[in-house]
């Protein structure tokens, strides 16, 4: 979007804004996406899913998971798009039966609970997981359009996703989610051998997984560790932490000479922050419990920072959505640190966008982020 020439290659895109913000590179407004962006708070995300069946038949399906990842990019001037898919395939993918009962989310019929079902875990064949990354290719295709110079790129970066291990093995103990954890927490605090060799496979699993849809187009990739927050101070940084930076360690950073940005998001993470930014991460995501000018404080010029609107302020009227915006933005401070360098930024919800948010909620907090960042700058 400017003239800053990086050390790295980025890929041919006709908006590039949020990969440069990742990397902590100038660009002329605040990029954003948001969590969730592609689902049920759009009517044509349900028609979608009406003619898949299900939300597995939507999401196994490459050609109706492109229709539901354009979706919102069709709607809003978003930067991003992310895959459509869901936390759990790597899992399901390991043979623990994954279902979605109507009204209930998702549950295993296969848990992991003793020490011979964990005997039994292996990384899966990601060959079970061929939908995923043929999803990506798939998106990506219809992600390119030829510029006014005629010469063909991405309308805008495409991000792909996983759970984190910890995450993961969260739904895999308890068989579904969970409002105390308590089946998962007993084996971390009774039996650490086996929560840590579940961990091992899954880390392993997600580094591979994540890997995969880098080499079918992924152009940046994001950790969610939703239930970081649940785990008390030191059993995180054993349990989540740790396993996440192997999930890291294992990543490919550069794919077709272009640097792959990573995301790492832990809800409720806000205790952890510098932690989390001192691994190998370019972005830290945030929740709404954490200001932006805390944090950028707080991880200095190390990562760039992603969010965090509390997404019940889109409930809230086009006046009081503007406000927050501006709030927001103001509280994340100049776009250079004291060094002249450039800070990076990343406008998102908080958490994942609410299913009965209005569409028209939406497109007044994408045009407030574009004109106001722009007046900042």
């Amino acid at each position: 979007m400017t003239s800053a020439t990086p050390p790295f290659a980025l890929p041919a895109l006709h908006n590039d804004r949020f990969l440069r913000a990742c990397l902590r590179l100038p660009t002329d407004v605040t990029p954003l996406w948001l969590m969730r962006q592609a689902g049920r708070y759009l009517p044509e995300y349900n028609a979608t899913r009406a003619r898949a069946g299900s939300f597995m038949g939507l999401a196994t399906n490459p050609d109706y998971a492109c229709e539901v990842t354009l979706q919102p990019l069709d709607r809003y001037p978003l930067d991003a798009a992310i895959l459509f898919s869901d936390i759990l395939t790597v899992p399901d993918a390991m043979g623990l039966g994954l279902s979605f009962a109507a009204g209930e989310g998702p549950r295993f019929a296969n848990p992991v609970r003793t020490e011979a079902d964990v005997a039994k875990l292996a990384a899966p064949d990601l060959d079970k997981l061929r939908y995923v990354f043929d999803a990506v290719s798939t998106i990506r295709k219809a992600l390119a359009q030829p510029g006014a110079d005629g010469v063909v790129k991405g309308r805008v970066p495409l991000i792909g996703f996983s759970g984190s291990p910890w995450t993961l093995a969260c739904y895999m103990v308890e068989g579904g989610g969970s409002d105390d954890f308590r089946l998962v927490k007993t084996m971390l605090y009774s039996r650490p051998d086996l929560m840590h060799r579940i961990l091992q496979i899954n880390a392993d699993a997600v580094a591979a997984y994540l890997n995969a849809q880098i080499e079918a187009g992924a152009q940046a990739v994001m950790i969610f560790d939703s239930w970081g927050g649940a785990l008390a101070d030191g059993a995180f940084q054993q349990f989540s932490l740790a396993y996440t930076q192997r999930v890291l360690a294992q990543l490919k950073t550069e794919h077709d000479g272009c640097r792959i940005p990573r995301i790492v998001f832990t809800k409720g993470g806000g205790l952890w922050i510098e932690q989390i930014a001192e691994r190998d991460v370019d972005v830290v995501g945030v929740d709404w419990t954490l200001g932006l000018g805390e944090a950028r404080r707080r991880v200095g010029d190390r990562v760039a920072i992603q969010g965090n609107l509390d997404p019940m302020v889109l409930f809230s009227g086009p006046e009081q959505i503007r406000a927050e915006v501006a709030r927001l933005l103001d509280s994340f401070g100049p776009m250079r640190n004291a060094d002249g360098s450039h800070a990076g930024h990343i406008f998102n919800l908080g958490h994942g966008i609410n299913q009965h948010t209005p569409p028209e909620s939406v497109a007044v907090l994408v045009e407030a982020v574009h004109s106001y960042s722009r007046r900042l700058r």
